[in-house]
């Protein structure tokens, strides 16, 4: 079993930036592939971004540039740095780590942008 906790979400206004943490706990792989997802109220969930124990990362178009995702293997966490933000990103961020077929999620942080 792998436990995820998200972090680091809250109120800032737009243009602002945000840095949300994921740390991972438990039964971690020495490959795995963490990634990012958001859902905004009434709307479906994003995938935004991904990273690999091997450091390659993918981005979705709509963060891209915008958006940095970034880990640190000794501490089991990764984060995503958030940038220019925008009312429209306001979401549930939540993280995800993959290995050996199975995929864990955690439970979210809420990110609210508005003036």
């Amino acid at each position: 079993q792998v436990q995820l906790v998200e972090s680091g979400g809250g109120l800032v206004q737009p243009g602002e930036s945000l840095r949300l943490s994921c740390a991972a706990s438990g039964a971690i792989d020495t490959a795995w592939s963490m990634a990012w997802y958001r859902q905004a109220p009434g709307k479906g969930r994003d995938w935004l971004a991904r990273i690999t124990s091997v450091g390659s990362t993918n981005y979705a178009d709509s963060v891209k540039g915008r958006f940095t995702i970034s880990g640190d293997n000794a501490k089991n966490t990764v984060y995503l740095q958030m940038n220019s933000l925008q009312p429209e990103d306001t979401a549930i961020y939540s993280c995800t780590i993959a290995q050996n077929t199975v995929v864990y999620w955690g439970k979210g942080t809420l990110v609210t942008v508005s003036s």
